[in-house]
Parts: C-alpha cells; sequence; structure tokens
C-alpha cells in the first residue's frame, strides 16, 4: 500500500484497514489464548489418564501370563473373540477448531466371548483388564489427537497474530502518516498559493 496516492479518500481507507487489522489481531489473540487454556486442560487430562494407562496395562498383561500358564496359550481364544466395530468419531467445534469425540459401546464384561470349557478364571480376569484397556486407549486417542490439532491451531493463530501486528498494523500506520504528511503539505502549499493570489489581486 505504499504507493497509494495521498488522497482523503485513501486516508480514510487506510484508517479503516487499520481499524480491521486492529479488530482482527485482537481476536486472533483471543483465540489464541482459548486455544492455549483448552490444549493445557487436556494435557493435564492427558497425563493422568497416561499414569492409569501404565498401571492397567501392567496389570492387563499380569493377568494374560497367568491365563496363559493356567490355560497353555491363549492364541486359540483370542482369535475367537469379535472385533469391536462399534467405535465412532463426531467432532465438537472449539472457536472454529474441529476435535474428534470417540465413543463406542462399553465391552459387557459379564457375558463372556467364550465357553467355560478349557478356559480360568485367570482367563476371565485377563479379557476384563483387556477391556479397560480399550477404553482409556480410546479416550487416550481422542485426547491425543485433541492436543495435536489444537497445538497447530495454535501456531496458525500465533503466526497470522504476528503478521497483523508486525507487518500490516505498522505498514498502514506508516502509510497514515504518510499520507497525512502529504496533504498536509498539500494544503500548506495550497495556503500559501491562495495568498500570493490575494497579495496580487490587491495590487
Amino acid at each position: 500500500m505504499a504507493n497509494l496516492p495521498p488522497t482523503k479518500g485513501n486516508l480514510m481507507a487506510a484508517k479503516r484497514s487499520r481499524e480491521l487489522a486492529k479488530t482482527g489481531f485482537e481476536l486472533m489473540d483471543k483465540k489464541r489464548n482459548i486455544l492455549i487454556r483448552e490444549m493445557m486442560s487436556l494435557i493435564d487430562k492427558a497425563y493422568e489418564l497416561q499414569e492409569r494407562i501404565d498401571k492397567t496395562f501392567s496389570e492387563a498383561y499380569l493377568a494374560l501370563q497367568k491365563a496363559n500358564i493356567s490355560v497353555g496359550g491363549c492364541e486359540d481364544i483370542a482369535m475367537a473373540i469379535p472385533p469391536d466395530k462399534s467405535v465412532r468419531v463426531r467432532y465438537r467445534s472449539v472457536m472454529g477448531v474441529e476435535l474428534p469425540t470417540v465413543t463406542s459401546t462399553p465391552t459387557d464384561t459379564d457375558v463372556l466371548p467364550y465357553g467355560f470349557v478349557g478356559t480360568t478364571s485367570a482367563l476371565d480376569e485377563a479379557y476384563k483388564k483387556f477391556a479397560k484397556v480399550k477404553e482409556l486407549t480410546l479416550e487416550m486417542a481422542e485426547l491425543e489427537n485433541s492436543i495435536y490439532r489444537l497445538a497447530y491451531f495454535i501456531k496458525k493463530a500465533q503466526k497470522r497474530a504476528n503478521a497483523l501486528h508486525n507487518i500490516v498494523i505498522p505498514g498502514l500506520d506508516a502509510d497514515i502518516a504518510r499520507i497525512s504528511e502529504e496533504l498536509e503539505e498539500k494544503e500548506r502549499e495550497e495556503f500559501v498559493r491562495l495568498k500570493v493570489i490575494k497579495a496580487q489581486k490587491k495590487k
């Protein structure tokens, strides 16, 4: 915009653009702060959930070891368990950022998908533990994906805010100052010219 002719129309246009840029910067900064708060709350949840997952995984693998010892190998029984096809992903919007919400039908651990012949209570315990592992893993997938998306859009909002604050607004300020100075100079020249004409008429 540095080549704008010094006219009152261009001065008004530059001032309007500056107001819009200032409003845009404030909105972008507000969006960035809200997204940061959302991300920090999810990070806190992720830390707490990671501890639960580590504990549950350890318990599940220990239960699986006991089941393998008592049954003599769980591969055939595991193959008989049907895959979970109930997992669904929906999205919620936070300041225009789509964050996933992962849901699935909870595993009914009271109804076991295998018979009692050739199995033990150790296997039942391992099945229940891994059902819990599945639920926690889905929750962690939702959190990690949300954190990744938020981090990406925070970076994007920061870049836009920086561009407005450090490039666009200072550029418009410079244009406004230059046009204002040139208009004032023109007014002074016009004033002097009119004074000279007036003086010549008096002679």
